[in-house]
């Protein structure tokens, strides 16, 4: 099924799930707006694959740990590509695999700057555009959690575990908060996926470990998760707000 007239934004869209949600969105009919931050190489080889097939996308590099930079982004969607109707917050960061006892505070504002602040600030500025009791059209949000939320990443990664908790929350406080706006807001929690943020972990053949360990027996791959950011994005799950896919393996 085609979605017509529909323009979505994927933050951290240059590379792992997020390209993959915008070329499989692409393909669905959507014109897709590939936000980065810093890989502009990548993000138009992203937006030159959907034009190639005959599709619409733009590139637009911002930072959505600085307020500025994201009202800066939605404002030349607009102008771009027309009214949102979708907006995929996937941009998320973590560091290297430390212990909670190694953490600081510099690094715990890096990662909820933009892991959690940026977030908010995205799904801020698709509601006051989607919102019908602002004049929009309604529309959908869908937050890339993490199984690390509910898991905790003990030994890796618990600030950003601890970071994908509060993007949860957010998922179930805004969703129960617009659904009488038009606007559906759920999330995906991915599991153990071949994507470019384990190598920022460092360890980058982490998949590859932990991937034979899973019910499933095998790491996943970013295309999988998109098929679910898109099913909940579609009208297929229009009576679904406020829940999460988990896209894990059985983990």
């Amino acid at each position: 099924m085609r979605v017509m007239a529909a323009v979505m934004i994927v933050t951290g869209g240059s590379r792992g799930i997020g390209a993959a949600t915008a070329r499989l969105a692409a393909e669905r009919g959507y014109a897709v707006c590939v936000n980065y931050r810093a890989k502009r190489d990548a993000a138009e080889h992203v937006v030159r694959d959907i034009r190639t097939a005959g599709g619409r996308a733009i590139a637009v590099g911002a930072d959505v740990a600085v307020e500025s930079e994201v009202e800066r982004l939605f404002a030349t969607v607009d102008a771009e590509l027309g009214p949102l109707t979708a907006l995929v917050n996937n941009a998320g960061i973590l560091e290297r695999q430390t212990r909670v006892e190694a953490i600081d505070a510099a690094r715990l504002d890096r990662i909820f700057a933009t892991n959690v602040r940026g977030a908010f600030v995205c799904a801020r500025e698709a509601v006051r555009r989607m919102s019908t009791a602002r004049g929009g059209r309604g529309g959908a949000i869908v937050n890339v959690s993490s199984r690390a939320a509910q898991l905790g990443a003990p030994g890796e990664y618990v600030d950003y575990a601890a970071s994908k908790a509060a993007l949860d929350a957010l998922t179930i406080g805004l969703a129960r908060e617009v659904a009488a706006e038009g606007i559906r807001v759920n999330g995906v929690r991915p599991g153990i996926i071949y994507t470019d943020i384990h190598a920022d972990g460092g360890e980058p053949g982490r998949v590859d470990r932990l991937g034979p360990t899973l019910p499933i027996q095998r790491g996943g791959h970013a295309i999988e998760v998109a098929r679910a950011i898109l099913w909940l994005l579609s009208e297929e799950a229009s009576y679904s707000t406020g829940t999460f896919i988990d896209v894990a393996g059985g983990r």
